[in-house]
Protein backbone atom coordinates (compact mmCIF):
# COMPACT_ATOMS: atom_id res chain seq x y z
CA UNK A 1 0.00 0.00 0.00
CA UNK A 2 1.48 3.32 -1.06
CA UNK A 3 1.33 5.89 1.73
CA UNK A 4 1.79 9.53 0.84
CA UNK A 5 2.76 11.59 3.87
CA UNK A 6 2.65 15.37 4.09
CA UNK A 7 2.53 17.56 7.18
CA UNK A 8 -0.45 19.59 5.98
CA UNK A 9 -2.27 18.29 2.89
CA UNK A 10 -2.98 20.94 0.30
CA UNK A 11 -6.45 22.42 0.07
CA UNK A 12 -8.90 21.23 -2.56
CA UNK A 13 -8.37 24.54 -4.36
CA UNK A 14 -4.60 24.07 -4.50
CA UNK A 15 -5.00 20.55 -5.81
CA UNK A 16 -7.32 21.82 -8.55
CA UNK A 17 -4.94 24.67 -9.39
CA UNK A 18 -1.96 22.31 -9.61
CA UNK A 19 -3.82 20.02 -12.02
CA UNK A 20 -5.04 22.87 -14.24
CA UNK A 21 -1.61 24.52 -14.49
CA UNK A 22 0.11 21.23 -15.29
CA UNK A 23 -2.47 20.44 -17.99
CA UNK A 24 -2.09 23.89 -19.56
CA UNK A 25 1.69 23.63 -19.63
CA UNK A 26 1.56 20.20 -21.22
CA UNK A 27 -0.99 21.43 -23.78
CA UNK A 28 1.38 24.26 -24.69
CA UNK A 29 4.15 21.75 -25.39
CA UNK A 30 6.55 23.43 -22.96
CA UNK A 31 8.77 21.68 -20.43
CA UNK A 32 9.29 22.97 -16.91
CA UNK A 33 12.82 23.94 -17.89
CA UNK A 34 11.57 26.02 -20.81
CA UNK A 35 8.93 27.73 -18.67
CA UNK A 36 11.50 28.44 -15.98
CA UNK A 37 13.76 30.12 -18.50
CA UNK A 38 11.00 32.16 -20.12
CA UNK A 39 9.49 33.65 -16.95
CA UNK A 40 12.71 33.51 -14.89
CA UNK A 41 11.33 31.48 -11.98
CA UNK A 42 13.14 28.60 -10.29
CA UNK A 43 12.22 25.28 -11.88
CA UNK A 44 11.91 23.58 -8.50
CA UNK A 45 9.33 26.16 -7.40
CA UNK A 46 7.31 25.60 -10.56
CA UNK A 47 7.42 21.85 -10.03
CA UNK A 48 6.13 22.21 -6.44
CA UNK A 49 3.30 24.42 -7.67
CA UNK A 50 2.31 21.75 -10.19
CA UNK A 51 2.27 19.06 -7.49
CA UNK A 52 0.36 21.25 -5.05
CA UNK A 53 3.18 21.26 -2.52
CA UNK A 54 3.29 25.06 -2.45
CA UNK A 55 0.92 27.88 -3.18
CA UNK A 56 1.46 30.73 -5.57
CA UNK A 57 0.33 34.28 -6.34
CA UNK A 58 -1.97 35.86 -8.92
CA UNK A 59 1.05 37.67 -10.44
CA UNK A 60 2.96 34.44 -11.08
CA UNK A 61 -0.13 32.64 -12.37
CA UNK A 62 -0.83 35.45 -14.85
CA UNK A 63 2.76 35.11 -16.08
CA UNK A 64 2.27 31.36 -16.49
CA UNK A 65 -0.99 31.81 -18.36
CA UNK A 66 0.68 34.31 -20.69
CA UNK A 67 3.52 31.86 -21.24
CA UNK A 68 1.01 29.13 -22.12
CA UNK A 69 -0.82 31.51 -24.49
CA UNK A 70 -4.08 31.24 -22.54
CA UNK A 71 -6.25 34.10 -23.77
CA UNK A 72 -9.70 32.84 -22.80
CA UNK A 73 -10.86 35.42 -20.24
CA UNK A 74 -13.26 33.06 -18.45
CA UNK A 75 -10.59 30.34 -18.10
CA UNK A 76 -8.06 32.84 -16.76
CA UNK A 77 -10.57 34.15 -14.23
CA UNK A 78 -11.46 30.62 -13.07
CA UNK A 79 -7.81 29.77 -12.46
CA UNK A 80 -7.12 33.03 -10.64
CA UNK A 81 -10.18 32.35 -8.46
CA UNK A 82 -8.53 29.08 -7.40
CA UNK A 83 -5.42 31.02 -6.35
CA UNK A 84 -7.48 33.39 -4.22
CA UNK A 85 -9.57 30.58 -2.71
CA UNK A 86 -6.42 28.69 -1.71
CA UNK A 87 -5.04 31.83 -0.06
CA UNK A 88 -8.28 32.30 1.84
CA UNK A 89 -8.24 28.73 3.13
CA UNK A 90 -4.83 29.32 4.65
CA UNK A 91 -6.66 31.42 7.29
CA UNK A 92 -9.10 28.79 8.62
CA UNK A 93 -11.37 29.02 11.66
CA UNK A 94 -9.30 26.37 13.48
CA UNK A 95 -6.06 28.38 13.39
CA UNK A 96 -6.70 29.66 16.93
CA UNK A 97 -6.43 26.05 18.14
CA UNK A 98 -3.15 25.33 16.33
CA UNK A 99 -1.17 24.54 19.50
CA UNK A 100 -3.28 21.44 20.19
CA UNK A 101 -3.95 20.48 16.55
CA UNK A 102 -0.49 20.65 14.99
CA UNK A 103 1.27 17.93 17.05
CA UNK A 104 -0.98 15.20 15.57
CA UNK A 105 -1.43 16.88 12.15
CA UNK A 106 -5.17 17.10 12.85
CA UNK A 107 -5.12 20.52 11.17
CA UNK A 108 -4.17 18.72 7.96
CA UNK A 109 -7.33 16.66 8.10
CA UNK A 110 -9.45 19.73 8.83
CA UNK A 111 -8.05 21.41 5.71
CA UNK A 112 -9.17 18.46 3.63
CA UNK A 113 -12.54 18.08 5.32
CA UNK A 114 -13.32 21.77 4.81
CA UNK A 115 -13.25 21.32 1.03
CA UNK A 116 -15.01 17.94 0.86
CA UNK A 117 -18.49 17.51 -0.59
CA UNK A 118 -18.81 13.94 0.67
CA UNK A 119 -17.45 11.90 3.59
CA UNK A 120 -17.70 8.11 3.89
CA UNK A 121 -16.61 7.20 7.42
CA UNK A 122 -16.21 3.72 8.90
CA UNK A 123 -15.67 3.47 12.67
CA UNK A 124 -15.32 0.16 14.52
CA UNK A 125 -14.79 1.49 18.07
CA UNK A 126 -15.99 5.08 18.48
CA UNK A 127 -18.77 7.37 17.31
CA UNK A 128 -17.29 9.48 14.46
CA UNK A 129 -16.18 12.95 15.56
CA UNK A 130 -18.79 14.69 13.41
CA UNK A 131 -21.54 12.83 15.28
CA UNK A 132 -20.28 13.03 18.87
CA UNK A 133 -22.01 14.92 21.64
CA UNK A 134 -19.95 17.36 23.68
CA UNK A 135 -19.82 15.08 26.74
CA UNK A 136 -18.89 12.01 24.69
CA UNK A 137 -16.18 13.98 22.84
CA UNK A 138 -14.71 15.27 26.09
CA UNK A 139 -14.53 11.77 27.56
CA UNK A 140 -12.92 10.34 24.41
CA UNK A 141 -10.32 13.09 24.06
CA UNK A 142 -9.39 13.09 27.76
CA UNK A 143 -8.80 9.32 27.76
CA UNK A 144 -7.02 9.12 24.41
CA UNK A 145 -4.82 12.15 25.08
CA UNK A 146 -3.88 11.85 28.80
CA UNK A 147 -0.95 14.27 28.33
CA UNK A 148 -3.33 17.18 27.68
CA UNK A 149 -4.42 19.68 30.31
CA UNK A 150 -8.12 20.22 30.94
CA UNK A 151 -7.95 23.50 28.99
CA UNK A 152 -6.40 21.72 26.00
CA UNK A 153 -9.09 19.06 26.13
CA UNK A 154 -11.73 21.81 26.18
CA UNK A 155 -10.09 23.37 23.10
CA UNK A 156 -10.25 20.12 21.15
CA UNK A 157 -13.88 19.64 22.17
CA UNK A 158 -14.66 23.11 20.83
CA UNK A 159 -12.93 22.21 17.56
CA UNK A 160 -15.09 19.11 17.27
CA UNK A 161 -18.29 21.04 17.91
CA UNK A 162 -17.33 23.76 15.41
CA UNK A 163 -16.53 21.06 12.84
CA UNK A 164 -20.05 19.71 13.22
CA UNK A 165 -21.58 23.14 12.78
CA UNK A 166 -19.39 23.88 9.77
CA UNK A 167 -19.72 20.59 7.90
CA UNK A 168 -23.20 19.26 8.75
CA UNK A 169 -25.24 22.46 8.87
CA UNK A 170 -25.72 25.54 6.76
CA UNK A 171 -25.40 26.39 3.09
CA UNK A 172 -22.09 24.60 2.49
CA UNK A 173 -22.75 21.39 4.42
CA UNK A 174 -21.28 18.10 3.25
CA UNK A 175 -22.88 14.67 2.86
CA UNK A 176 -21.84 12.23 5.60
CA UNK A 177 -22.34 8.47 5.32
CA UNK A 178 -21.23 6.76 8.52
CA UNK A 179 -21.02 3.02 9.12
CA UNK A 180 -20.49 2.01 12.77
CA UNK A 181 -19.67 -1.40 14.15
CA UNK A 182 -22.05 -2.52 16.89
CA UNK A 183 -19.04 -2.52 19.25
CA UNK A 184 -19.37 1.28 19.29
CA UNK A 185 -22.65 0.97 21.18
CA UNK A 186 -21.31 -1.36 23.86
CA UNK A 187 -18.13 0.52 24.74
CA UNK A 188 -19.36 2.81 27.52
CA UNK A 189 -17.63 6.17 27.13
CA UNK A 190 -18.03 8.55 30.07
CA UNK A 191 -21.08 6.96 31.69
CA UNK A 192 -24.37 5.29 30.78
CA UNK A 193 -26.01 8.73 30.88
CA UNK A 194 -23.47 10.08 28.38
CA UNK A 195 -24.11 7.07 26.14
CA UNK A 196 -27.89 7.49 26.24
CA UNK A 197 -27.49 11.12 25.25
CA UNK A 198 -25.10 10.05 22.48
CA UNK A 199 -27.54 7.47 21.10
CA UNK A 200 -30.33 10.03 21.07
CA UNK A 201 -28.05 12.41 19.19
CA UNK A 202 -27.24 9.74 16.59
CA UNK A 203 -30.95 9.13 16.02
CA UNK A 204 -31.55 12.86 15.61
CA UNK A 205 -28.52 13.34 13.34
CA UNK A 206 -29.64 10.46 11.12
CA UNK A 207 -32.82 12.36 10.34
CA UNK A 208 -30.87 15.11 8.58
CA UNK A 209 -31.09 14.81 4.77
CA UNK A 210 -27.29 14.94 4.38
CA UNK A 211 -26.51 12.32 7.06
CA UNK A 212 -26.83 8.54 6.71
CA UNK A 213 -25.97 6.26 9.65
CA UNK A 214 -25.81 2.47 9.47
CA UNK A 215 -24.85 -0.16 12.03
CA UNK A 216 -22.88 -3.36 11.41
CA UNK A 217 -24.39 -5.99 13.75
CA UNK A 218 -22.29 -8.47 15.72
CA UNK A 219 -24.18 -11.26 13.91
CA UNK A 220 -22.29 -10.39 10.72
CA UNK A 221 -19.11 -11.91 12.14
CA UNK A 222 -15.85 -11.14 10.31
CA UNK A 223 -15.92 -8.39 7.69
CA UNK A 224 -13.49 -6.18 5.69
CA UNK A 225 -13.76 -3.35 8.20
CA UNK A 226 -11.76 -5.28 10.78
CA UNK A 227 -8.62 -3.66 9.34
CA UNK A 228 -9.59 -0.44 11.11
CA UNK A 229 -11.28 2.98 10.72
CA UNK A 230 -10.99 5.18 7.65
CA UNK A 231 -12.56 8.17 5.94
CA UNK A 232 -13.04 8.56 2.18
CA UNK A 233 -13.24 12.24 1.22
CA UNK A 234 -14.68 13.31 -2.12
CA UNK A 235 -14.24 16.77 -3.62
CA UNK A 236 -15.70 18.87 -6.44
CA UNK A 237 -14.51 17.79 -9.88
CA UNK A 238 -11.87 17.57 -11.21
CA UNK A 239 -10.20 16.89 -7.85
CA UNK A 240 -10.02 13.18 -7.05
CA UNK A 241 -10.97 11.57 -3.72
CA UNK A 242 -8.62 10.78 -0.83
CA UNK A 243 -8.56 8.23 1.98
CA UNK A 244 -7.57 9.44 5.43
CA UNK A 245 -6.10 7.07 8.03
CA UNK A 246 -5.67 8.51 11.52
CA UNK A 247 -2.69 7.53 13.67
CA UNK A 248 -1.64 8.79 17.13
CA UNK A 249 1.23 10.97 15.87
CA UNK A 250 1.30 11.27 12.09
CA UNK A 251 -1.91 10.51 10.22
CA UNK A 252 -1.61 9.73 6.53
CA UNK A 253 -3.67 10.11 3.41
CA UNK A 254 -3.81 7.87 0.33
CA UNK A 255 -4.47 9.20 -3.15
CA UNK A 256 -3.46 6.47 -5.62
CA UNK A 257 -6.32 5.11 -7.73
CA UNK A 258 -5.74 1.57 -6.49
CA UNK A 259 -5.92 2.63 -2.81
CA UNK A 260 -9.04 4.72 -3.39
CA UNK A 261 -10.76 1.86 -5.22
CA UNK A 262 -9.78 -0.63 -2.52
CA UNK A 263 -11.29 1.45 0.29
CA UNK A 264 -14.33 2.33 -1.80
CA UNK A 265 -14.98 -1.37 -2.39
CA UNK A 266 -14.59 -2.07 1.34
CA UNK A 267 -17.01 0.73 2.27
CA UNK A 268 -19.55 -0.50 -0.30
CA UNK A 269 -19.35 -4.00 1.21
CA UNK A 270 -19.79 -2.63 4.71
CA UNK A 271 -22.86 -0.54 3.97
CA UNK A 272 -24.40 -3.40 1.95
CA UNK A 273 -23.98 -5.70 4.99
CA UNK A 274 -25.13 -3.16 7.59
CA UNK A 275 -28.60 -2.53 8.98
CA UNK A 276 -30.47 0.06 6.96
CA UNK A 277 -30.93 3.54 8.51
CA UNK A 278 -34.40 2.77 9.89
CA UNK A 279 -33.25 -0.50 11.47
CA UNK A 280 -30.21 1.32 12.84
CA UNK A 281 -32.39 3.92 14.57
CA UNK A 282 -34.50 1.16 16.13
CA UNK A 283 -31.39 -0.64 17.37
CA UNK A 284 -29.95 2.59 18.82
CA UNK A 285 -33.17 3.31 20.71
CA UNK A 286 -33.40 -0.24 22.07
CA UNK A 287 -29.75 -0.28 23.17
CA UNK A 288 -30.20 3.04 24.97
CA UNK A 289 -33.18 1.63 26.89
CA UNK A 290 -31.13 -1.40 27.93
CA UNK A 291 -28.30 0.65 29.44
CA UNK A 292 -27.95 0.52 33.19
CA UNK A 293 -29.17 3.67 34.99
Amino acid sequence: MALKRKLVPQSVYRRQLATRLRELREASGLTLTEVSEQIEVNQGSLSRIETGERGTTPVLVRALLDCYAVTDTELRDDILDLVRADKEQQKPWWRKYSTVLTPTRYDGYLALEAGAVGLANYQPLLVPGLLQTEDYARAVIAQMRPELTSDQVDSLVKVRMERQESRLSGEHSTDLWAVLDEAVLHRVIGSPAVMRQQFAHLVQAGEQPNVTIQLLPFSLGAHPGLYGPFVILTFPQPTGPLVWLENPNNSVYLESESDIQNYTDIFDQLRASALNPAETRTHLTRTAEELEP
